[in-house]
């Protein structure tokens, strides 16, 4: 056996061996596919409606607390069936934080991620086609400062030294 095929053996042993290290996706009771990195990443601390109705024309109002700790909070919504929206068009943009719209699954996830180092209030508003419902949400973001760095010890005084003697 060539030194070529035996490096291509090792390539085509390592890339199965890595196909099995792999997640397999959750499936949904529709088929629908969940992956692992679609779960990744969520903030410590978000509380949202566990279910939010939508209506065609109709604009719904949720609330969001989320704490503010890099991760990002989701809202999920869909049609019936259940199936996810085709596309969502941010149409209030938040002050303090970032929105994306996506699929997971059988639903469409509106996620919020509060800027860095803020805490306060905030809100932003989705419009979901098919149907043009639109959702209008307030978030309150905790934040809590780290912790100041312990102030560094008093410099000693430089010590005294005797003065030169003359020659």
């Amino acid at each position: 056996m060539s030194v070529s095929a035996k490096g291509g053996l090792a390539v085509a042993a390592a890339m199965a061996l890595l196909a099995g290290c792999a997640e397999q996706p959750r499936v949904t009771a529709s088929g629908a596919r969940i992956y692992y990195v679609d779960t990744q990443g969520a903030a410590a601390l978000c509380t949202v409606p566990p279910k939010v109705e939508l209506a065609a024309g109709q604009q719904t109002e949720a609330t969001m607390v989320v704490k503010n700790d890099g991760g990002w909070c989701g809202i999920t919504v869909a049609q019936s069936g259940p199936k996810p929206y085709d596309a969502g068009l941010l149409v209030g943009r938040p002050e303090h934080g970032r929105v994306h719209v996506h699929k997971v699954g059988d639903v469409t996830r509106i996620d919020y991620t509060p800027d860095a180092g803020f805490g306060g209030e905030d809100r932003f508003s989705v419009r979901l086609l098919p149907g043009n419902p639109a959702l209008k949400v307030m978030v309150t973001v905790q934040y809590t400062p780290p912790p100041a760095p312990p102030a560094p010890p008093p410099a000693a005084a430089p010590a005294k030294r005797a003065p030169a003697k003359k020659r």
